[in-house]
């Protein structure tokens, strides 16, 4: 009897044993206390001046998420638009320390970016998400309510003309222009054509320095051959005045993603208005993502890398936080030198 008692004592300090090394393996996150924002107060009045532009506007400080463990934390700084839930936040930066500075110019482009009118208050709103593992819900901070005055800063780059029959042949109309963003002889832009058979050349502002394309193979030469765009639409041109090469692509915008009724299976088509060179839908969309794509294809596609307005090719899908009815708008314009899109929930 008193071995079995023995025995029934060990077997018991070894199931506990056991029990407490799979705790230590897989230790339970518990969130104590969510970051909260100190600085800037609530309501805090800002008026952007360009002429200030890299000058530090505010310094973003908070006290850190805590959690049972010791943990590297990143926390990430974002704002929306006020009243909207976050539902389409950009992000000001993401730090492993509990303070972001922001100058000027970053904090003016978000809000640019984010469709604010210039030189008008605005409210938005300011959050920090600590995050610990993508497996671990996101701790989010105290949410802070800021007016904010953008200002309007257009940059100026090269560009490339595109005179032809659709807008009279004139070699200098800033209209019909491409940019090259990087000041490095290669353009793109997006052009539209609302006639079928259009012919076109490229320019440098007048016909002295003119280039067309004789054989049709994609090749430039100079005062060369009008270039034949064959079908009425929006169309993607590139061209290199390094190598004297162009491309050209007729193309019909789509929203698609998990979060889009079709889900990535299918475009949700958008509408073209020539006017502004944007592309939009008005539909319902469940929490998840989106992007854009051409043609119903994955060769040309934009996404957000960075979550900061500003579209790349084949770049991170956009999040759509929650369920609602949104008007999505795709700007191909380049006026601050990218693509730029809004999210609007309705």
């Amino acid at each position: 009897m008193k071995k079995l008692s023995i025995l029934s004592v060990l077997f018991m300090l070894l199931l506990g044993f056991a029990a407490c090394e799979k705790e230590g393996e897989n230790p339970i996150v518990e969130l104590k206390n969510p970051p909260n924002i100190t600085v800037p107060a609530n309501n805090t009045a800002y008026v952007l001046e360009e002429a200030n532009a890299a000058d530090t506007l505010v310094k973003i400080t908070w006290s850190s998420a805590n959690y049972n463990f010791m943990a590297a934390i990143s926390n990430k700084v974002e704002i929306a638009v006020a009243g909207t839930s976050f539902a389409a936040p950009k992000t000001l930066g993401t730090v492993s320390t509990t303070q972001l500075p922001v100058t000027v110019l970053a904090m003016n482009n978000a809000l640019i970016n984010m469709g604010l009118p210039p030189f008008e208050e605005s409210q938005i709103e300011l959050r920090v998400t600590a995050t610990v593992n993508p497996l671990v819900e996101a701790a989010v901070s105290n949410v802070v309510t800021l007016n904010v005055t953008p200002y309007l800063t257009v940059p100026v780059f090269p560009v490339l003309n595109v005179p032809g029959s659709y807008q009279g042949w004139d070699p200098a109309k800033p209209e019909t222009a491409i940019p090259s963003i990087n000041s490095n002889d290669l353009y793109e832009g997006y052009i539209y054509f609302a006639d079928p058979n259009t012919e076109f050349k490229f320019a440098l502002g007048s016909w002295s320095d003119n280039w067309g394309d004789d054989g049709a193979d994609g090749t430039l030469e100079p005062g060369g051959a009008n270039i034949l765009a064959a079908e009425a639409g929006l169309y993607k041109l590139n061209v290199d005045l390094v190598g004297f090469t162009y491309t050209k692509l007729k193309t019909d915008w789509g929203l698609i993603g998990s979060a889009t009724p079709n889900g990535w299976d299918s475009d949700q088509n958008m509408a073209y208005d020539p006017a502004t060179n944007s592309w939009s839908v008005t539909l319902d969309l469940v929490a998840g993502e989106i992007k854009f794509r051409a043609n119903d294809d994955w060769g040309l596609n934009y996404g957000d890398t960075g979550a900061d307005g500003d579209l790349e090719p084949g770049g991170d899908n956009i999040a759509i936080a929650e369920d609602g009815n949104y008007t999505i708008t795709l700007d191909l314009r380049q006026t601050f030198g990218f693509y730029a899109y809004k999210v609007i929930k309705n």
